[in-house]
């Protein structure tokens, strides 16, 4: 894991050791059933040593939104929008070699939600969608077939926290594992996010 993910597990670790007791002042207002928050946020992610891309890819940074849905019982629905570029494990010079492989990846989240009547709230997530990849090569065209590119699905499981410091405004921050399924093959990411989400009122 690269110092960059690192920095970022240990947030995520730090958030999640706080003290989750009742929120406290006039300026936090905690989301209810009903309500939709709308997140964006960055991310850092590796492949695993194994499958159709995680053989020649290793890390990079990605970008992302996602909904969520807030509904009774501490549970929830979402969706979500990625776009995840990884680094070639070994740089080639030829003009027609991968400079960076793209992962895009769109699907539908479930999450179980604990301390939802708290500054922070913690949660648990499973998800599927759609994964499209493709690699831009080193003459900045992009290669769309073949080998390492192509449309496929992924199923995901993480863990999250939102601390909640003004309004409806609270920072997101969440590890995940995907499991991406391309060309026949298993690939596995493991991804560091942390963001902004906010959610709007009724």
């Amino acid at each position: 894991m690269t110092k960059k993910s690192a920095a970022l597990a240990a947030i995520v670790a730090g958030l999640a050791l706080m003290p989750t007791g009742s929120a406290r002042g006039a300026t936090v207002v905690l989301p209810r059933p009903g309500q939709v928050g709308i997140a964006g946020f960055g991310q850092y992610g590796t492949l695993f040593k194994s499958g159709d891309i995680g053989d020649d890819f290793n890390t990079g940074p990605g970008i992302g939104i996602r909904l969520r849905y807030r509904m009774r019982y501490e549970r929830g629905l979402g969706l979500t929008f990625e776009r995840q570029t990884f680094d070639p494990r070994v740089k080639a010079p030829g003009d027609t070699a991968a400079k960076k492989l793209v992962l895009i990846a769109s699907g539908v989240e479930v999450y179980q939600m604990f301390g939802t009547r708290t500054r922070t709230v913690k949660m648990l997530s499973g998800g599927v969608g759609i994964a499209q990849v493709t690699q831009k090569l080193n003459d900045n065209e992009t290669k769309v077939g073949g080998q390492g590119v192509g449309d496929g699905f992924y199923a995901s499981l993480g863990g999250e926290i939102e601390y909640f410091f003004w309004q409806t405004w609270a920072w997101d921050l969440s590890v995940r594992y995907h499991a991406v399924f391309l060309n026949q093959t298993t690939n596995h990411d493991l991804q560091i996010s942390a963001g902004l989400i906010f959610y709007a009122g009724y």
